[in-house]
């Protein structure tokens, strides 16, 4: 490739304060390819793109478009630049309704349903973007990118709320873009799919390109390299662990159902287990973990904790007796504009319900052992909302590291979060279980359940399909399950 690049990006700088999100950074995309830009959580990923779409404006640095200095004032203004992005949260308001919020951005209503059709794909246009689940809210954010058809589409996490179907979907999408002359920005933590869609990749570390090369197969450990300079890379290979779960039962499920798709659903997790769920979208997940966690009520069935049935009228009666949840979106755990302190001390508050006495000195060493055990970011005084997404959501489990659980709900832990970072807290989670606590975990990779996990369990059309220990935990058994599949063992 030897032509000029369609998007160059020069010596480009931004801080938050104290906080140096990009320092010097340079970037370039060529017509007609996809470009990955890798990066640990914090490194700037999402700062360039907020900036070369006009969310944020840089300190310093230039910015050319198709050979042209540009500043973007506006997401707006950079879709009608030719640049269209698809940030890593939701961009819909979620108070009115899809056609509503077509028609604020100024999308055409017919070439966004042709994407959404050949997505394969439906859409209720009057329904309340908040009515729609996450996964489907990413993919109606890519067909109001793509109904602009852009020169560069800028894709900034979008397969990490996806199951396996809908990832693969825009895999394809983006060889379609590509096909057609133009470029692609992607930017994501599965490694497997830089290798099998791009053709080049870019590693910011700490706000600086540190690399740039082709991203052809086997090019994972140059990648994770990069990306983690110095650090221990061993913790993103294997988790040296020993199944020491016990035989006494901790939670005990049984024919549990609510709503359309959590049809009847029965398991068991021991003390000192690690137990996973998997399951492609729209298969009741999400709703088991709110019913266990008190959030949500069942249709029927029986929870059964320490041996005894419980029901529960609100999350504090879960809490109450050692059940803690880390829901999937990590923004409704946090309070944005608190202090790191103040969240992860959060949940010890709720005694004070009870008038009980606040022990400061206890708190503070719980907060100071949380933010030591999970290495969250040193500058505990900041705002939640200046941390990278990998270090919001080790605030959201080290609020429950304070306070203490017999069994922690996880669903989607590590949804969006770097190669180093997930390690870090998978590594946690086998903590938890040699302590003999309990973990239930959902995740949308299927390759971390044999990471992370002592056995899994497979959801297919609201029950569980399949059942199995860590030594069938493999990628396409598990593929096979959530499809309705026999495994093979």
């Amino acid at each position: 490739m030897s032509q000029s690049p369609i998007l160059k990006i020069s010596h480009l700088s931004k801080s938050y304060g104290p906080v140096i999100a990009l320092r010097d950074a340079n970037f370039e995309v060529l017509p007609g390819e996809i470009h990955a830009l890798l990066g640990a959580n914090g490194a700037g990923k999402s700062t360039l793109v907020k900036i070369l779409t006009g969310v944020i404006t840089g300190d310093l640095g230039v910015i050319e478009v198709s050979g042209k200095q540009i500043t973007f004032t506006s997401p707006d203004n950079a879709r009608k630049g030719g640049v269209a992005p698809v940030f890593q949260d939701p961009a819909l308001i979620p108070d009115i309704s899809i056609q509503r919020n077509l028609h604020l951005t100024g999308t055409d209503k017919s070439r966004f349903l042709k994407e959404i059709l050949a997505m394969g794909l439906e859409v209720d246009l009057n329904k309340l973007a908040s009515e729609i689940e996450l996964p489907l809210l990413r993919m109606i954010d890519l067909a109001r990118a793509l109904s602009h058809d852009p020169d560069l589409l800028i894709l900034d996490e979008i397969t990490a709320a996806l199951p396996v179907d809908m990832a693969e979907k825009v895999i394809a999408i983006m060889g379609a873009h590509k096909a057609k002359g133009k470029s692609v920005i992607f930017i994501s933590h599965r490694l497997a799919e830089i290798e099998e869609i791009c053709d080049r990749a870019t590693v910011l570390r700490d706000g600086i390109n540190v690399d740039t090369f082709d991203a052809a197969e086997g090019s994972e450990e140059r990648i994770v390299a990069a990306m983690l300079g110095d650090k221990n890379l061993s913790n993103t290979r294997n988790l040296n662990r020993v199944n020491k779960a016990s035989s006494e039962v901790l939670l005990k499920v049984d024919s549990l159902s609510g709503g359309k798709l959590l049809k009847s659903v029965s398991f068991q997790v021991h003390k000192g287990e690690v137990l996973g769920v998997a399951a492609l979208e729209g298969q009741g997940q999400d709703l088991l973990f709110e019913i266990l966690a008190g959030e949500t009520k069942p249709a029927g069935g029986k929870i059964v904790v320490n041996g005894k049935e419980v029901t529960f009228n609100h999350p504090d009666d879960a809490i109450e007796i050692g059940i803690s949840y880390v829901p999937g979106d990590r923004k409704s755990a946090l309070m944005p504009q608190r202090s790191i302190r103040e969240n992860l001390a959060l949940t010890r508050m709720r005694g004070l319900r009870n008038w009980g006495q606040i022990k400061f000195k206890d708190e503070d060493e719980k907060v100071d052992g949380a933010i030591r055990s999970l290495e969250i970011d040193t500058r505990a005084r900041s705002q939640v909302k200046r941390l990278s997404g990998g270090n919001q959501q080790k605030v959201t489990i080290g609020r429950w590291v304070t306070t203490g659980f017999d069994l922690l709900l996880c669903f989607d832990p590590t949804r969006g979060i770097d190669v180093g970072t997930k390690g870090q807290i998978y590594e946690l989670i086998r903590k938890f279980a040699d302590e003999g606590k309990s973990v239930l975990l959902f995740t949308s990779e299927l390759r971390e359940i044999a990471l992370a996990c002592d056995r899994a369990i497979v959801l297919y059309e609201g029950k569980v399909q399949a059942n199995l220990e860590h030594k069938d935990c493999d990628e396409e058994s598990l593929l096979n399950a959530a499809h309705g599949l026999a495994v093979k063992k």
